[in-house]
């Protein structure tokens, strides 16, 4: 009886072990499967098959769509509430009165906060690469202002949106008399906005991250299964990048509240893996967006914006240009484009648009003009390839199902 007892043993544990190894090959070939696919997704882009990416661009277009017409359709009571809102403010903006003063102001306001809204959200919600507007757009803002108000010593030109260039008051202020805070204080409004629109760009990891765990589904997001991985080997890993997305995810784990402040307050390129740590361990709403707005739009801009001040501040300008200057052999020739860009800056401010003062170009706001141009056009064709892989995913994901079902 023991002796078939033991035999008994034995052969449910070679079961069990055979069934293991069945189960680790099928896992090991469904991994390397999926390598394979998100290989040959991230092949379709416009450079190697541009048709194939264009149809599937326009697919995935048309599926989003139909996807959002039913969202909507399933809120239709607050799309109803949101469209009498709207006829509200529409009859409150072409019926005259009083309070149309109100109106204009309120309307410029609005314009000019989505704008820079906008440009944060697009500086960090993930389409394709994500475009640097701070760059691109925010940091060439608080620049001009700066240079603007140490040439003008006052920063009592137009207040925002600025007409084509920034023009210096009549009034004379005293030498001198222009303050960092002043600075401040006038670009506040605009770097608050964008650093509001980065802190809502982090928002998909989160919901994408939670709603995976509270379905118990495993998104095929190659973001959230890194951080998986990261969590399965965390003991093991060695190269640095593993060891500081651990910290930060320790970081926001532990710490709760103030670990996502600390990371959404310096420049941090892991800020993704702190919302998808977030989501995953059901970190409140409100305890997460709090932070991230906090830091992003406070603490962080006010540091960027600090930096750009006292880079470009009247002498930290004109000691740049001098070490320009003073570099070897192409020194000169470097140090005079510099020197022409600033001084048309200087009598653009202090003559009016219409004073018919020539307009000449300088080749630095030539290539300036030129990579803006360029940064957006690769972000738009970024945009098509994401949508154009996230299409071959759906395709991926159906024939997995299909063969699931066989």
């Amino acid at each position: 009886m023991a002796e078939n007892g033991t035999d008994c043993d034995q052969r449910r544990i070679g079961m069990i072990k055979e069934q293991h190894n069945g189960n680790f090959t099928d896992s090991s070939l469904l991994s390397e499967r999926k390598r394979r696919d998100r290989e040959e997704r991230l092949n379709i882009v416009l450079w190697r098959q541009p048709l194939v990416t264009l149809q599937y661009f326009f697919l995935e277009t048309l599926i989003n769509l139909k996807e959002w017409t039913i969202k909507l359709w399933h809120r239709r009571s607050i799309l109803v509430s949101f469209l009498l809102m709207l006829a509200v403010l529409t009859a409150t903006y072409y019926v005259e009165g009083t309070h149309q003063q109100y109106v204009r102001y309120m309307e410029k306001k609005f314009f000019w906060c989505a704008y820079w809204v906008g440009l944060g959200i697009l500086s960090s919600v993930g389409l394709g690469t994500g475009l640097h507007t701070f760059l691109l757009y925010l940091g060439p803002h608080i620049a001009s202002v700066t240079l603007a108000a140490y040439e003008c010593n006052s920063v009592n030109f137009p207040e925002p949106p600025y007409p084509d260039q920034i023009i210096c008051p009549d009034e004379e202020e005293i030498e001198g008399s222009i303050s960092l805070w002043a600075i401040i204080s006038k670009v506040r409004l605009e770097a608050c906005m964008w650093g509001a629109g980065t802190a809502i760009g982090e928002l998909p990891p989160y919901f994408m991250a939670r709603a995976a765990r509270l379905s118990g589904a495993e998104p095929d997001d190659e973001e959230y299964q890194e951080f998986e991985e990261m969590l399965e080997h965390a003991e093991t890993a060695q190269d640095f990048a593993s060891r500081a997305k651990l910290a930060v995810q320790n970081l926001v784990q532990k710490v709760g509240f103030f670990g996502i402040l600390a990371c959404a307050s310096i420049p941090n390129p892991l800020f993704d893996l702190a919302g998808i740590t977030c989501g995953h361990f059901l970190v409140p709403f409100w305890t997460f967006f709090g932070a991230t707005l906090i830091g992003k739009a406070v603490i962080k801009m006010h540091i960027q914006k600090l930096f750009v001040i006292i880079t470009f501040s009247k002498h930290i300008v004109e000691q740049m240009v001098s070490l320009i200057g003073a570099i070897p052999s192409i020194g000169p020739s470097l140090q005079k484009p510099f020197q022409e860009y600033l001084e048309a800056q200087r009598i653009k401010l202090h003559h009016k648009a219409d004073s018919g003062v020539p307009q000449g170009e300088n080749w630095l706001s030539w290539m300036f003009e030129k990579l803006v141009i360029v940064m957006v056009c690769y972000f738009i064709l970024s945009i098509i390839n994401s949508m154009a892989q996230s299409y071959a995913k759906r395709l991926q994901q159906k024939m997995y199902s299909e063969e699931k079902t066989k």
